[in-house]
């Protein structure tokens, strides 16, 4: 092994072939990977911040805020089951909104939430007319204090400040209160105007030492009309969401194999031209187990330099891309998850070297070398 090594050091432009091409399938990898996050956390962000245990949807909502109805009995009846210590309206409306200095076409997308309970990282209830804005807007230009009109109806919504992590459905979010929402919503969707004290769903927070999955099959047996979520449920029962993320698995599997391919087809050439100076360790006494775990090293070394210069080019990426622009997000999870998958990558690939070396017989070699 360690001579294996030693040639890393003192012909390092043998491998440098392989390391460039291993580099540039890392970086996709790890693109791909970071927007697979990105899309999925700007597509979840508005559910992952509540900072409730439990959403309850009507049950033949699909887990959609948008065809949920959640009326004033459903909810007394969720308050009165054992375990639930308190619960919040909440509901959407999702429009364009027109931002102070763009053009009368350049509409920026956004989600209006109206809440009861704020989720993490939200202030509380905003006053009427106001909202608290995701930061994702301040790449279409919406400023602290801006008023923002709402659809086709231009309903006018300040806003009071930026939160963060908020995004819903790849749309920026705001915050207001419930009468703000619904004013919005009955003005731009007037199908689908709610009467006072309805809500499309409810967050519950359930209270301490009760079990959350038990509350949720409580609830759904009490009402007989609701369908009632985890907060990780109600994510993946975002549509998309699974879609999404069954897609670039299966791009990210693909890379993967492309890199195992590589390496498998550099190693297996380098075998062969080095039959001659394996057939000479073998005289000497070295073990096929022993030349192989040569082979093994000098690919972990190779995989490990590619995957620590593609991580450095992943996180430049993300520094220098626009917020807003490409829904990126580069974290250092997603680049150990690369490298490792890279490195099993390389350890397999490695393995079809392994029958030509077991195959190697020192006294052919060297005959056939000299």
């Amino acid at each position: 092994m360690k001579l294996a090594l030693r040639e890393l050091v003192r012909r390092p432009g043998r491998f440098a072939t392989a390391t460039v091409i291993l580099t540039l399938i890392a970086v996709l990898l790890m693109f791909l990977g970071g927007l697979l996050d990105g899309l999925i956390r700007e597509s979840t962000g508005a559910i992952r911040a509540q900072s409730g245990d439990l959403i309850v949807y009507s049950d033949t909502a699909q887990a959609s805020f948008l065809r949920s109805r959640i009326e004033p009995d459903t909810r007394a009846t969720v308050d009165a089951v054992d375990g639930v210590e308190r619960t919040g309206g909440i509901g959407v409306v999702q429009l364009g909104a027109r931002v102070p200095g763009n053009g009368p076409r350049d509409l920026a997308s956004v989600a209006l939430f109206g809440y009861e309970i704020a989720p993490d990282g939200v202030p509380d209830v905003p006053a009427d007319g106001q909202a608290w804005a995701d930061d994702i807007l301040k790449a279409d230009g919406v400023e602290v204090g801006d008023e923002l009109l709402l659809g086709p109806a231009r309903s006018p919504v300040t806003v009071a400040g930026f939160v963060s992590d908020t995004p819903y459905n790849s749309q920026g979010s705001l915050w207001a209160s419930p009468a703000t929402w619904r004013t919005v919503l009955t003005a731009n969707r007037p199908d689908a105007q709610l009467a006072d004290d309805v809500f499309q769903s409810l967050i519950v927070e359930v209270a301490p030492g009760a079990d959350v999955g038990d509350v949720a099959t409580a609830i759904d047996a009490a009402t007989g009309d609701t369908e009632t979520f985890t907060i990780d449920d109600a994510i993946n029962a975002i549509p998309g969401v699974e879609e999404q993320q069954g897609t670039f698995n299966q791009i990210i599997g693909v890379t993967v194999v492309i890199g195992l391919v590589v390496i498998a087809l550099f190693f297996a050439l380098l075998t062969v031209e080095r039959t001659g100076l394996y057939g000479v360790l073998k005289a000497l006494g070295a073990r096929s187990g022993t030349i192989f775990a040569g082979v093994v090293a000098q690919a972990v070394a190779v995989t490990l330099v590619a995957a620590v210069v593609a991580g450095g080019l992943a996180l430049l990426l993300d520094a220098v891309i626009p917020p807003g622009s490409i829904p990126l997000l580069v974290t250092p999870t997603r680049i150990v998850t690369s490298t490792v998958l890279l490195l099993v990558a390389a350890i397999v690939g490695c393995a079809f070297s392994l029958r030509r070396v077991l195959r190697v017989d020192p006294a052919s070699a060297i005959g056939s070398g000299s």
